[in-house]
């Protein structure tokens, strides 16, 4: 007896086991984002796109007004990186709340 389907790839297996695997600990299959969804997404991510490069032209700024002391060097980089993780967070958390239906 001839079984007519095409062979999988091993990415396709995977795929199956995997959603099998979120079936049994059950997860939820996550649904299709909605237009309005897509487009709020994309305002979030162009705000925090906006927001990072005010970041770094104020970062570049505060380098330069360090005068090169070490210090106050390694004080500018720590205090972008905060403020660059405080945006992305902020993106990441938005993003989530249009995915689960809320806004």
């Amino acid at each position: 007896m001839k079984d007519d389907r095409p062979l999988k790839s091993a990415y396709e297996l995977a795929m199956e086991r995997l959603k099998a695997k979120d079936r049994e600990e059950g997860a939820e299959e996550s649904q299709p984002l909605s237009a309005e969804q897509k487009e709020e997404i994309t305002r979030l991510r162009e705000e925090a796109k906006a927001k990072l490069a005010e970041l770094e032209i104020l970062h570049r700024k505060n380098l330069y007004a360090t005068g090169g002391d070490p210090k106050k060097i390694a004080e500018a980089e720590r205090n972008y990186r905060t403020d660059r993780e405080r945006v992305e967070s902020r993106l990441e958390s938005g993003i989530a709340r249009v995915r689960a239906g809320k806004s």
